[in-house]
């Protein structure tokens, strides 16, 4: 078995990783030159918390050829070949490219504004802002926002500009982006929402934004962040269906049948996510089916929870933004808001934990599981159990086995205790051995915290463990 992939971004490095320790001989098409890295820490640098050596992608086996900087115009489906290289299966992990609105003064990009997609664009933003002493978000989604944290945390004045009524509006509800945009607001970072666009002009004193209501925003620094479009051109060249983005099936294969597509240029059920975690669940399924390991792997949709990385501001944000039973509970002083989404089978269908809540652990957990939502809301709203139920914040030791962890590599609680049992007794060497951690990084403390208690359970697990390698000695002894 032969295998192409076009396109060495998140996706396609982790089927090209996973392919290769199977034993299936894989080639990979990068248009970037740079090997493969995390794509979601990128502002992570703007923020200076991550250096480029920590957010690259593990290197995949030697029976895996790289062809970095080498960009895919067209695919030979009748002969089998990619740029002339042979192949039986082919993935499309293409991705997707920055949205610039067609706004006059935009196209191009004038100088001084950016797009926040790849590592050369942090580089860009990077040597600009080293300069500047006021930036301009123009988007107050996401990764807009993580982008104008990480421009503040370099001591700049930062606006974000956005067009809806108010930021993160397809997770949060008015209540919470109010009191993110107040704790934005502490950190440096102002916003203006309900805001339209109508022209952006370059002058003297930089870029201005010059919005529908006549008033402007001026910055020395304009950072583009309204979405992505998935890149559908290469596919749809080869004749193959796409709707919003190329369409697959719960196989993840295209109208082609030895054509399949994962991650940000991938539309499955009318949806294309656009997220880390759905990405790596359709690879997990490509690589199951490719080396013939689970031929019966499927990918179903997925359950989404968005993590904001801003340094001081925790924001988990899933699900529904409303349904059958709302409640809610605001603390703008602290920071703090909770809001739980609840079916008619008392079911969690949605919620927002913004701020210090120790609960945020469990709600994410009712989200996944499906499990009921306790009788007393007050529980998981403000942190701290209710008289009526008996539920506390998670610590390791009460945490079960198969709470996941890791969302992006979907790595559990016991999946990281068989690991550190088999020898990974650091951070570093569970997120090895795991790959936990190496997605959006938000859990990167959660890893440390089970490392720190499996090590501090030295006189009981690690008496454990010393046991079992002895055993695992004799029997190979015996062997």
């Amino acid at each position: 078995m032969k295998v192409a992939i076009v396109g060495y971004g998140m996706a396609g490095a982790r089927i090209a990783r996973e392919l290769g320790r199977r034993g299936v001989e894989v080639t990979v098409f990068g248009a970037e030159p740079t090997a493969a890295y995390n794509r979601i820490l990128l502002s992570g640098l703007i923020a200076g918390k991550q250096r480029e050596a920590e957010i690259a992608l593990p290197v995949p086996p030697d029976n895996v050829t790289l062809r970095l900087g080498e960009a895919v115009e067209a695919v030979d489906l009748d002969a089998k070949t990619v740029n002339g290289v042979p192949f039986d299966k082919l993935v499309l992990a293409t991705g997707a490219e920055a949205f610039v609105p067609p706004i006059p003064g935009l196209d191009p990009l004038p100088t001084g504004a950016y797009v926040l997609r790849t590592i050369e664009d942090a580089r860009a933003i990077l040597d600009e802002a080293a300069n500047r002493a006021g930036a301009i978000v123009l988007g107050g989604g996401l990764l807009g926002l993580e982008a104008a944290r990480g421009l503040a945390g370099r001591g700049m004045d930062v606006t974000v500009v956005h067009a809806a009524t108010h930021l993160m509006e397809r997770q949060l509800d008015p209540v919470g982006a109010k009191v993110l945009a107040e704790s934005y607001g502490e950190v440096g970072v102002g916003s203006v929402t309900d805001a339209q666009t109508v022209e952006v002009v370059h002058g003297d004193d930089g870029l201005t934004l010059v919005l529908a209501d006549g008033g402007t925003v001026t910055g020395q620094l304009l950072v583009v962040s309204c979405g992505v479009k998935p890149n559908t051109a290469l596919a749809a060249s080869m004749g193959i269906a796409c709707g919003r983005a190329v369409v697959i099936d719960d196989q993840c294969r295209t109208s082609h049948p030895d054509v399949f597509a994962v991650g940000d240029c991938a539309e499955h059920r009318g949806i294309p996510y656009g997220l880390v975690g759905p990405a790596w669940e359709q690879a997990d399924v490509v690589v199951d089916l490719l080396s013939g390991v689970n031929p019966d792997a499927a990918y179903e949709g997925s359950r989404l929870v968005t993590r904001l990385k801003a340094a001081g501001i925790d924001l988990a944000a899933m699900g529904e933004v409303d349904g059958d039973e709302v409640v809610s509970f605001a603390d703008p002083t602290r920071g703090t808001y909770a809001r739980l989404v609840i079916d008619a089978d008392g079911r969690l269908a949605g919620a927002v934990m913004l701020g210090d809540n120790p609960m945020v652990g469990q709600v994410v957990q009712l989200f996944d599981t499906g499990d009921p939502v306790p009788h007393d809301r007050r529980t998981l709203l403000m942190g701290r159990p209710g008289e009526s139920v008996s539920v506390a914040p998670e610590t390791p030791a009460s945490m079960p086995d198969e709470v996941v962890v890791c969302r992006c590599n979907n790595v559990t609680k016991g999946t990281l205790s068989r690991a550190f049992l088999d020898g990974a007794r650091t951070p570093e060497a569970l997120t090895e051995a795991t790959q936990a951690s190496t997605g959006c990084g938000t859990c990167a403390e959660d890893v440390a915290g089970i490392c720190k208690w499996l090590n501090g359970t030295v006189a009981g697990l690690g008496q454990a463990a010393a046991v079992i390698d002895a055993a695992r000695m004799n029997e190979v002894s015996a062997s």
